[in-house]
């Protein structure tokens, strides 16, 4: 497995009114333009999570729009915790 080093792993929470509103699609759109891999996901607690590999200043053009959001949504609060890539996605995926 050949790791780029300028990749990075992100994780991304957001909270707010983020679910029912296309988060998840919207994200979706925005990761695929910037070639960027992983998933986004619904969570129990209202929150939605961004699991993202790439070039660390495409994860953070992502990041950026992420704390804005689609139009129907409204972001209180969002958090993103580095780490290395572990070069474990192909895709960007939404998942359940």
């Amino acid at each position: 497995m050949i790791v780029n080093e300028k990749d990075k792993r992100a994780e991304i929470l957001v909270n707010g009114f983020v679910q029912g509103v296309g988060f998840r699609y919207f994200v979706f759109r925005e990761a695929e333009k910037l070639g960027l891999k992983g998933f986004v996901k619904n969570l129990y607690s209202g929150e939605v999570l961004t699991v993202v590999e790439g070039e660390k200043y495409l994860i953070e053009e992502l990041y950026n729009k992420i704390r804005i959001g689609p139009s129907h949504a409204s972001v209180k609060g969002s958090h993103i915790e580095w780490n290395n890539s572990k070069n474990e996605f192909t895709r960007f995926e939404i998942r359940p």
